[in-house]
C-alpha cells in the first residue's frame, strides 16, 4: 500500500491534537524528537508510554484512552468535542492491532504508522472503519517538507 500525498495532506493540514503512542523520555530517541517537533510546530501533543509519567515537562499517558480523555478536557477540545486527531504510532509493528482496536473505538479520524512500522492487515482494518493512514513513513519529514513548501506556515 502507498501513502496518498492527498491524505498526508489532510493529516497535517487538519490534525491539531496528536498523540504520540511510544513516546521516549529520551533527547536522543526519534519519538522524543519528532513529539517536541510536533509542540513546536503548533500541535497538541499527547505522550503515551504507560513507563512514564512525564516527557516534555508534561504529562505522560498510560494509554490512548487517557490521553484522548485529558485532550477532550483542554478548553478547546471541550468547546468543539474533539479529542485526538492524529495517532502517531513510534512501536513495533505487532503492537499495531491494539492500536488500531483502539482508534476505531475512540473514533480517531487519523492514523501514522512511523517509519518501518508497517502493519498491512491492521491499516485495512482502520481504513474500513474510515480510518484514514499512513504507514511506514516519517511524520516529521513528510511535516518539514509540507511546512517548506508553503512558504514556512
Amino acid at each position: 500500500m502507498t501513502n496518498a500525498p492527498a491524505i498526508i495532506d489532510e493529516m497535517l493540514r487538519n490534525a491539531k491534537t496528536i498523540a504520540v503512542v511510544g513516546m521516549s523520555d529520551k533527547p536522543h530517541r526519534a519519538s522524543h524528537n519528532i513529539g517536541r517537533y510536533l509542540a513546536e510546530n503548533g500541535y497538541r501533543v499527547f505522550p503515551v508510554n504507560p513507563a512514564l509519567k512525564e516527557v516534555l515537562g508534561g504529562p505522560c499517558y498510560a494509554d490512548l484512552d487517557a490521553a484522548n480523555s485529558a485532550a477532550l478536557k483542554e478548553t478547546s477540545s471541550a468547546q468543539t468535542g474533539h479529542g485526538i486527531d492524529l495517532v502517531d504510532v513510534f512501536r513495533a509493528s505487532e503492537h499495531v492491532p491494539p492500536i488500531v482496536d483502539d482508534v476505531i473505538r475512540l473514533g480517531i479520524p487519523y492514523l501514522w504508522l512511523q517509519d518501518e512500522v508497517i502493519h498491512d492487515e491492521a491499516i485495512a482494518r482502520a481504513r474500513l472503519a474510515g480510518v484514514k493512514c499512513v504507514q511506514n513513513d516519517c511524520i516529521y519529514r513528510r511535516h518539514a517538507a509540507w511546512s517548506a513548501s508553503r512558504g514556512g506556515q
